[in-house]
């Protein structure tokens, strides 16, 4: 470990927080560096520090002042890792998970999602439902950040994720591939009573402000919602993905399991 001057543009490609650059670690994916803050070398540090000397990562000590600056002043518990630009997957590569499972596709679209805390919820679930990967655009949306892996409990790093130019062109593609599309928005036919097991199915997950667009919603299968009985209309969209994906997990799965 050595100390030295860190020069870091704004923090994109920065992953910070103990449980955020474990779950890194495990990962596999490459890191360039990892920075702990000066006498902070112990617990779960010291386990990060010694996983990535196995490694061969370098780690660099660092004092306090800078690791907040690296870490955009987030809440880093004494260190933060950077990686290369955050590579991707393709819808292929969706389709390709699902086929070495011997599983039909299983997919989230998430449209206008801006809340990090939301779309590191969405990708968690996605992940604990045994969705095949999560597809997201390229504008009018988070990306991969150290927030969003946070919220993911990790599971950023176990699900993949494919950033598309267009949602819209993408749901057509999807559906040439035999994929079954549903939208989830407040105005749909209730959800009870449909088969999300005995085809290919991609769910489109909107922002709470703006919901799936026009267009989304036009070119969608299906067009769905959860019903509401208090005097408020509408969830969170991280909670309805929950009730959503879980439904069809629960079908895909077994009814009786």
């Amino acid at each position: 470990m050595r100390d030295e001057n860190v020069r870091v543009n704004g923090n994109d490609g920065i992953f910070w927080g103990r449980n955020s650059v474990l779950e890194l670690l495990a990962s596999g994916r490459d890191i360039d560096k990892i920075y702990v803050q000066k006498g902070a070398v112990e617990g779960s540090i010291k386990v990060i520090v010694g996983k990535a000397n196995a490694r061969r990562i370098p780690v660099v000590e660092i004092d306090r002042a800078r690791l907040d600056n690296i870490s955009g002043g987030a809440v880093h518990q004494g260190v933060a890792a950077s990686v290369p630009e955050t590579v991707y997957a393709t819808v292929d590569d969706l389709f390709g998970v699902a086929e070495r499972k011997g599983e039909k596709p299983f997919f989230v679209i998430c449209d206008c999602i801006n809340d990090p805390h939301n779309l590191g919820a969405i990708i968690r679930t996605a992940e604990c439902a045994g969705a095949h990967g999560v597809i997201i655009p390229k504008h009018r949306s988070v990306s991969l950040t150290s927030t969003v892996a946070k919220s993911s409990a990790g599971a950023l790093f176990r699900v993949a994720v494919a950033r598309v130019a267009n949602i819209a062109s993408t749901v057509a593609e999807l559906q040439s591939r035999g994929v079954w599309v549903y939208a989830l928005e407040a105005n749909g036919k209730p959800y009870f009573g449909e088969r999300f097991d005995d085809s290919g199915i991609a769910f489109v997950l909107g922002s709470e402000g703006e919901g799936e667009t026009r267009i989304e919603k036009e070119k969608s299968d299906f067009v769905l919602s959860i019903p509401m009985y208090g005097e408020l209309n509408s969830l969170n969209v991280s909670n309805a993905a929950a009730i959503m994906l879980f439904e069809a997990a629960r079908q895909r799965h077994g009814k009786g399991e």
